[in-house]
């Protein structure tokens, strides 16, 4: 089969994202959200040089980062989804960001399954920007707190925030979250809470340019690379 559909819209990203951080002045990051696409386009976005994969399920990512490694790619690897203590010991000696962490116990469960492989495991926290009961990620105000619960954990390694935002049927109804986010992502990179230069994960298919905009550095972006002219 031709993917070359997959390469056209890869590169038609990377340029408007090559515009956006000119335009912006922050480097951006894409991960490939890879969960629509079949193993085979998979391994054909391999194929054309994507540097990060994101999976949402621990599974998944385990077994896809399988079939890369079996044939010849090595991307890194992004936990994207929620992920539960149960699942920790599928990915942790593949996963290079979890982009989800936002408990004590989940925390405890990344740190003791790392230490056990022998590594330091970077890690975002999640926060719910919307501040939505029903949905995952520490509260804003809690975010600095939580920091400090985690921050001694010597097999974890805090690189910065993610946040997912609310559900709106306009990217522009997305704005104030991501902004509050990184204003709080500013709070702590100024407080010496993240490992290197700081990593804000916002920003998927609908929403990427906005999220730049407001300073991600790291943009999540999946079914727009596998359409079919």
């Amino acid at each position: 089969m031709d993917y070359g559909y997959i390469k056209k819209n890869l590169e038609a990203l990377k340029a408007e994202l090559s515009e956006l951080q000119e335009k912006y002045g922050n480097e951006v990051t894409l991960v490939a959200v890879t969960k629509s696409g079949t193993d085979d386009e998979l391994l054909a976005l391999a194929s054309f040089g994507i540097e990060n994969i994101g999976e949402n399920r621990p599974g998944e990512l385990k077994r896809r980062g399988e079939l890369l490694s079996a044939s010849g790619y090595a991307p890194a690897l992004h936990e994207i989804g929620n992920l539960q203590r149960n699942k920790v010991k599928y990915i942790i000696d593949k996963v290079s960001l979890i982009h989800s962490l936002d408990n004590l116990e989940l925390a405890r469960e990344i740190n003791k399954r790392a230490e056990a492989a022998g590594r330091v495991v970077p890690v975002l926290i999640e926060i719910n920007s919307a501040e939505e009961p029903q949905k995952d990620g520490v509260m804003p105000s809690d975010a600095m707190a939580f920091y400090e619960e985690i921050k001694d954990m010597p097999n974890i390694s805090v690189r910065g925030l993610m946040t997912m935002g609310p559900v709106c049927d306009e990217p522009e109804d997305i704005r104030p979250y991501f902004r509050l986010t990184k204003q709080l992502f500013d709070k702590m990179k100024a407080a010496g809470c993240f490992t290197g230069n700081g990593i804000l994960s916002m920003g998927m298919s609908d929403s990427y340019r906005v999220a730049i905009e407001e300073g991600a550095t790291l943009v999540r972006v999946g079914r727009r690379l596998f359409i079919k002219d």
